[in-house]
């Protein structure tokens, strides 16, 4: 069946699918901040040690990613999406029982990391870009990231109420409740994998081959590095923010009224940018997500935070949050097609982890030596406005490929 003879129910099953399963899984991934106040106090785990489990959550992710996208490359979604939901669902039970680092190391670095590698962004763009023509991809893609975006609207409310009435622990046995509802999502989206390929994306070069010209283009390696800065940012900001919120003195709620405030805007933000992807040139609206995140970050902490300038900072950051995730995916499809999509998403996306790891283990290093934030978000600052920069001056000319016909034939003599 190609992508033309998908029938309306199908095509909005596999999309509301994946915006489901993305939506869920960063949701309660993105809450996991709220829950540190509660977790220090009753348990013998530090801030150090919850901001490198947080840390190591991203270095999995990031490291599986790229060998969880050539799986599904090879064998389809469906499996590699269903499994992932069993493992978030095994990490959540390591943090609800967990009393030591080692146990809540495991549960929230090492299998939510790995689950979210067949959950999240790459794995739901993925199903998506197949799902359309090649002229409603960018748009699409922003829309199933918009929608995925309500999952931070959902679980952070959630988290932040039951923690506040019932405690931490009920509040995970929510999660896993949420975590349920990612089986038949992931099932709908895996409906994808019977989609046949065009002809242009069935070119004859090997993962390898494709793999070697990935790396060896310059477009594609600013592309990455510049992917860093994104992670850096944002887990800076969701590991973070809640207890910068709590040592100046403001009313722990706020910390999830925020991170909901991020979620609402976020839905119009992923879906404008991806929108505009389809009309204006990627990467200079991508370059100016990074620039305009770097302003946003530079404003909030150089002033005092009140509830007013924080629920403005999340609204404003909300609007520039995955915006990136439509534009990163369609510059990838745009350069080498969507053969091995989910692969070349996951080795970019292994810096954007690199980047994660340091905003949130950086973070807290910084916050337990210095007393407070103030250097990580000023190096935050710097390192976005030059990565917006080299973003917008990145190369977008697809690599010459060794099946390509020349366009110019040489005349016989």
């Amino acid at each position: 069946m190609t992508e033309a003879e998908l029938t309306k129910y199908q095509r909005w099953a596999i999309l509301a699918g994946a915006a489901t399963l993305l939506s869920l899984a960063m949701g309660m991934r993105q809450s996991f901040g709220l829950f540190q106040p509660s977790i220090l106090r009753d348990t013998a785990i530090t801030t150090a040690d919850f901001s490198l489990a947080t840390a190591l959550q991203n270095v999995i992710w990031g490291i599986s990613q790229p060998f969880v996208g050539a799986i599904a490359d090879r064998f389809g979604t469906r499996w590699v999406m269903l499994s992932g939901v069993l493992i978030y669902a095994a990490g959540l039970l390591f943090m609800l029982f967990a009393t030591t680092p080692l146990y809540f190391t495991l549960g929230a670095g090492l299998c939510v990391g790995l689950a979210l590698s067949c959950t999240a962004s790459s794995m739901t763009m993925t199903v998506a870009s197949r799902s359309v023509s090649a002229a409603k991809r960018s748009v699409t893609m922003g829309a199933v990231s918009a929608a995925g975006s309500l999952g931070l609207v959902i679980a952070s409310p959630l988290a932040q109420t039951l923690i506040s009435t019932a405690g931490w622990q009920v509040a995970l046995i929510g999660f896993l409740g949420l975590s349920a509802v990612m089986i038949p999502a992931a099932l709908f989206a895996g409906q994808s994998d019977q989609i046949e390929r065009a002809p242009s994306d069935e070119l004859p070069q090997s993962l390898g081959e494709v793999v070697q010209s990935a790396l060896g283009h310059s477009g594609y390696i600013v592309l990455s590095l510049s992917f860093f800065v994104c992670g850096l940012q944002l887990v800076f900001i969701t590991t973070h923010l809640p207890n910068y919120l709590a040592t100046c003195g403001l009313d722990p709620s706020l910390g999830a009224t925020a991170l909901a405030m991020v979620g609402l805007f976020n839905v119009f933000g992923s879906y404008a940018f991806g929108w505009l992807g389809g009309r204006y040139p990627k990467q200079i609206l991508l370059g100016g997500i990074y620039i305009a995140r770097s302003f946003a970050l530079a404003a909030y902490f150089y002033f005092p935070a009140t509830p007013t300038t924080t629920l403005v900072f999340a609204a404003v950051l909300g609007s520039l949050w995955l915006g990136v995730v439509p534009l990163v995916n369609g510059l990838v499809a745009q350069l080498f097609g969507l053969r091995f999509m989910a692969t070349l998403t996951g080795i970019a996306f292994l810096s954007h982890q690199a980047g994660s790891f340091l905003g949130a283990w950086g973070g807290g290093i910084i916050f337990a030596q210095l007393g407070n934030y103030d250097r990580a978000w000023q190096f935050a600052v710097i390192i976005g406005l030059i990565a917006g920069c080299f973003q917008m001056l990145m190369n977008v000319k697809p690599p010459v490929r060794r099946d390509a016909v020349p366009s110019v034939v040489p005349s016989a003599v």
